[in-house]
C-alpha cells in the first residue's frame, strides 16, 4: 500500500492529451454510431419513430447501371 502512495504522490502527471484523446475518441464514436443506428433499419417496435432533426439521413441504395 505505501508504494501506491509512493508513486501517486511523485509529480508526476499522466499527459493531459493522453486523456483528450480518448475523450474524444469516445465522444466521436457515439455521435458516427448515433447517425448509423438511426439510418439503419429500425428493430422492432422502433418501425413508426420519427428521426431526431440533428441526425442527417443518408441513402445508400446502389443504383444498378450496368448493361446485361
Amino acid at each position: 500500500m505505501s508504494l501506491l502512495v509512493a508513486v501517486s504522490t511523485t509529480g508526476n502527471q499522466f499527459p493531459v492529451y493522453f486523456v483528450a484523446v480518448y475523450v474524444i475518441g469516445f465522444i466521436a464514436a457515439v455521435v458516427i454510431g448515433s447517425f448509423a443506428w438511426y439510418n439503419s433499419k429500425r428493430p422492432a417496435g422502433w418501425e413508426n419513430s420519427q428521426r431526431p432533426d440533428f441526425v442527417p439521413e443518408i441513402n445508400a441504395e446502389k443504383k444498378s447501371d450496368s448493361k446485361e
